[in-house]
């Protein structure tokens, strides 16, 4: 029961953050030029990889793998747990 809530859990966390990513991007296209659509709009990166993985007769390589996060994905995300908690 418990590892099922931490899956349904990071999934909405999940959604949250690229609804709240999606906002954030069209915000960025309607907002005119100013103070606020840079609030909006500037985001950190966070990137790991490329890892790779070579097993003799198959070769994988992943990556590099980028996180974009700006502040409409940190409203999503809460937004998205709010609503997970006030509705399980």
């Amino acid at each position: 029961m418990h590892r099922r809530n931490f899956k349904v859990y990071s999934v909405v966390l999940t959604l949250g953050l690229l609804v709240g990513s999606f906002v954030g991007e069209l915000l960025g296209r309607f907002l005119p030029a100013g103070v606020a659509r840079d609030f909006f709009t500037t985001s950190i990166a966070g990137a790991f990889g490329p890892i790779s993985l070579d097993l003799v007769a198959v070769a994988l390589t992943l990556g590099p793998l980028t996180l974009y996060v700006n502040i409409m994905s940190l409203v999503g995300l809460a937004g998205a747990a709010y609503l997970y908690r006030s509705f399980f």
